[in-house]
């Protein structure tokens, strides 16, 4: 407890928010920004003028920055209201969004789906070359891909393990036997995005990474040069993570999403997709289409060190319509529509509750969010957000069985799938 507290205040000394001046506190009506054309700023307000009050936003701010955030960016009506001490120097530096990456596929599925090209009840074999994959596997749906529920065997970290190395991560996805029939149970992998993009990709028909700066990236103002999307060595590109992105780019992707998918009046995906993205799902009722969202009364983590399912929705402190891009390390995008509000932070860990999967960031409902909206939220003037009250740690669970997240098995069929396609030489059929 010391150590937080001394932490806390050395924070507050060292890590001076920035929140914009120019209106007093009471000034009104709200201001609304207009989103930035292509290389330009984001447009700035004072808290005030988009009716919070301006000690929360600082307060926020400054407990991020002690919580290990790189960089943190708030907007409320498109405007940015408030920032950290090292954004000016973060901001165009580009970073591994890790799972928020997942988010980013789904927003290409949406935009693969309105153009008529993909359907999300499609069998995945519809889109697969003849001969790959089984008749099990060439039978998962779009749908079942995005809801994380494929029943595809994963670890996360003998998945992540091969990053560099993977002969062909469709391939290796295809390996990985059913352990669950489609559509049933959610289980994390990170395999069933990364087959995911490469469906997408031969739904439109061109390269994945050209499609989405064509479609998504480009029309948003976000420079081909200023971003990395890794590929493995067939040429694939990932699903589940290995987008470095700056952060300036990263917080576009929430605003698209917080307006609804449109992007300076034009629309970039649709309002119909993005509200199945964000919508319950039987199987994990805190995530939608490689989105996680708050409108659930349960919500399942990733595998690491164990899934764990805990009641309540993802964040106790924030109104049940938020929905985020997750990354590890916690990389998120938070969106909040009925507050019009969009957060953005990168960072590396910052949970502190004496949970391991929460210490691991790989917990739902940890500390870091709850403690962040809950300063934040006191603010806000023109809509009542109850307080929760004290962040309450959910029961500690023990489970730290490596299977569950280095399984040997998953690994080995990672890096040799199968007879004509190991981690030397890789054909297909």
């Amino acid at each position: 407890m010391q150590r937080r507290v001394i932490g806390a205040l050395l924070g507050v000394l060292l890590a001076v928010p920035v929140v914009f001046s120019g209106a007093t506190a009471e000034a009104a009506p709200v201001k609304s920004c207009a989103l930035p054309a292509s290389g330009s700023a984001f447009e700035t307000a004072s808290p005030g003028q988009e009716a919070i009050d301006p000690a929360a936003v600082d307060a926020a701010v400054t407990y991020a920055q002690t919580q290990l955030r790189a960089s943190v960016q708030i907007f409320r009506d498109n405007c940015k209201i408030g920032q950290g001490l090292a954004d000016p120097v973060t901001d165009q530096l580009p970073m591994e969004i890790f799972s928020a990456t997942k988010s980013v596929v789904s927003i290409l599925t949406g935009i693969a789906y309105d153009q008529h090209k993909i359907g999300l009840d499609d069998p995945i074999g519809k889109y697969l070359p003849p001969g790959l994959g089984d008749a099990a596997h060439r039978a998962i749906t779009v749908r079942q891909l995005l809801t994380e529920t494929s029943g595809l065997d994963e670890a996360i970290l003998s998945e992540f393990a091969t990053v560099g190395t993977d002969p062909d991560v469709v391939q290796e996805a295809l390996a990985q036997p059913l352990t669950h029939r489609p559509g049933t149970h959610f289980e994390y992998s990170q395999r069933t995005p990364d087959l995911l993009a490469a469906v997408v990709q031969s739904a439109v028909g061109e390269d994945l990474q050209d499609f989405a700066q064509t479609y998504l990236f480009g029309p948003l103002g976000i420079d081909r040069h200023s971003y990395v999307w890794l590929r493995d060595r067939a040429g694939n590109t990932y699903g589940y993570a290995n987008l470095f992105i700056p952060p300036a780019q990263f917080a576009k992707l929430g605003l698209l999403t917080q307006n609804g998918g449109t992007w300076r009046g034009k629309r970039i995906v649709s309002a119909g997709y993005l509200t199945r993205a964000r919508a319950n799902t039987p199987t994990n009722p805190c995530y939608g289409f490689l989105f996680w969202h708050n409108g659930g009364d349960s919500c399942t983590s990733a595998n690491i060190p164990a899934a764990q399912t805990v009641r309540g929705p993802l964040i106790g402190s924030a109104p049940s319509d938020l929905f985020a891009m997750v990354g590890a390390l916690q990389q998120n995008n938070f969106m909040i529509p009925s507050l019009h509000m969009t957060v953005t932070w990168t960072g590396a860990f910052g949970d502190t509750a004496p949970n391991l999967a929460g210490l691991l960031s790989a917990a739902p409902g940890a500390d870091l969010y709850y403690n962040f909206f809950r300063i934040l939220l006191r603010g806000v003037r023109d809509v009542h957000v109850p307080d929760p009250g004290p962040y309450r740690t959910p029961p500690l669970d023990l489970d730290v069985n490596p299977v569950n997240y280095l399984d040997p098995a998953v690994l080995l069929r990672d890096v040799a799938p199968n007879s004509h396609c190991t981690i030397l030489v890789c054909t297909r059929p």
